[in-house]
């Protein structure tokens, strides 16, 4: 009895939550379709003369970034936008991330003094760049990714702030794409996403991606195709009625004041990036202005990908961990209506689907084997439940790769098109129980106050031993 009322609760959970993904999925297509297409060369040749283009100041903390840490640099010194400068915050690597920067940029240290808007760890010094007067680093004690991100904040002389990876390599238009909704709103948009795409098998030469290729390892080749779900799918649908949570640390753009305003980049969460736009919407909320926040497909951000287990676990430990801080840290805008659909469905939806989804899929997969196993629950309610389970993972995964291909179409060659498809096929038979397990662990982290990130291997982005 007990096995049927569970199977029946499984069966209608993954159906309301398909139902709920497949309503996103239109939305998503039909954005995608409409408003994909700012790739003219006259547009944005508009806004490199545009007076009207906001200056950006780019922050990349780095913590162990040696080995990617100068393609990444030489991409933003390279991209198309009229002015920016670079702030590369060297967190106290125990590598030599610092000596790299100095060496192969020129960098001496200034006297600057540092204006502290946001509190943040001990700066030991600033350097600036001989051989371009727009790049800085900032020395730091170890203090953590938001730490980080806030010393940069300090540091930068313009009024958006862009946070990017240090392992990640930009196109050299992703800048002007991305601006282009806060240019067009006039000052409503204060922060847009843009997309993250694995650099992993790419040819990168010189800072900038010369040749998209995919990898040939599965855990890699699993990992483009989660991005390519996340971002084509749930964050266009979301990001179309501004309910928009998760704006990637590799790659997101956000009004300076307005992050100052609430605090910057709150320290204790390994969820820093998403606890930041949660927080930003709050502030629209209660103080009742009209404030936007955005995601845009086109603009890409190539970043590195954990090609092992053991690498791969510790990210969806930390990812999962950070997701639980940051619901519980703003729990009480869950269900609240006077935080809107951003209370009602974007809170509750990362609550009820990406935190507690994880124990309704384990209880599926545990239920279909056991229950054939001890007959506690018949053959069709089994096949049923596994049916939904294979919508649930796979067929998920392979809308995303379709809308890759109908739109976007980064991988140039039809058999990357094809591997991703037959690999989204078998998402359901061994990658999603291993996510089920990490992501349970990440969970029992949150639940005895781990804080620490974890190491984390860098092989840089673009290396020849993955190229085409």
């Amino acid at each position: 009895m007990l096995g049927t009322v569970l199977s029946w609760l499984f069966i209608s959970y993954t159906a309301f939550v398909l139902l709920f993904y497949f309503i996103i999925l239109f939305i998503s297509a039909r954005q995608l379709r409409s408003e994909y297409g700012f790739n003219s060369s006259e547009a944005e040749e508009d806004l490199l003369d545009s007076f009207d283009t906001k200056p950006v100041s780019i922050l990349v903390p780095a913590y162990n970034e040696e080995a990617g840490i100068y393609n990444s640099v030489r991409s933003l010194l390279s991209i198309y936008y009229p002015e920016y400068e670079v702030i590369v915050i060297n967190d106290g690597s125990k590598d030599r991330t610092a000596e790299t920067m100095i060496e192969s940029f020129q960098m001496v240290k200034t006297n600057k003094v540092l204006r502290t808007r946001v509190p943040t760890a001990e700066v030991k010094g600033i350097y600036r760049s001989t051989l371009y007067k727009n790049l800085y680093m900032i020395d730091k004690k170890n203090g953590g990714k938001a730490d980080a991100l806030n010393a940069g904040i300090n540091l930068s002389h313009y009024p958006y702030v862009c946070s990017l990876d240090g392992d990640s390599v930009l196109e050299r238009n992703a800048f002007l794409k991305v601006i282009k909704p806060i240019l067009d709103s006039n000052g409503d948009v204060i922060a847009v996403g843009g997309s993250v795409r694995i650099a992993n098998g790419c040819y990168i030469e010189g800072g900038e991606v010369m040749e998209v290729g995919l990898s040939n390892k599965p855990f890699v080749i699993m990992q483009v195709i989660e991005y390519l779900r996340a971002f084509l799918i749930g964050r266009i649908g979301l990001s179309r009625h501004n309910l928009l949570l998760i704006i990637s640390g590799a790659f997101g753009v956000f009004e300076k004041e307005s992050v100052i305003h609430i605090g910057g980049y709150r320290t204790n969460t390994v969820g820093e990036d998403m606890d930041l736009v949660v927080r930003l919407h709050r502030m629209i909320k209660e103080e009742g202005i009209n404030k936007k926040i955005l995601y845009v497909p086109d603009p890409v951000c190539w970043t590195e990908a954990p090609e092992s287990a053991l690498y791969l676990r510790r990210q969806r430990q930390r990812w999962h961990r950070g997701l639980c801080e940051v619901i519980w840290n703003n729990k009480d805008m869950l269900f609240n209506p006077k935080y809107g659909l951003v209370g009602m469905l974007s809170m509750a939806y990362f609550f009820l689907i990406e935190l507690m989804g994880v124990f309704v899929e384990l209880m599926g997969y545990l239920l279909i084997i056991f229950g054939l196993l001890f007959s506690f629950i018949n053959p069709e309610t089994a096949l049923l439940m596994a049916t939904l389970s294979f919508l649930y993972g796979s067929i998920l995964s392979m809308s995303g790769v379709l809308l890759e291909e109908w739109s976007l179409r980064k991988y140039p060659e039809p058999s990357d098109i094809v591997k991703l498809f037959f690999f989204a096929l078998s998402e359901t038979f061994w990658y999603r129980p291993l996510m089920i397990k990490w992501r349970l662990e990440g969970f029992f982290q949150f639940l005895a106050g781990k804080k620490d990130w974890g190491e984390m291997k860098r092989i840089g982005v673009g290396a020849k031993t993955e190229s085409k």
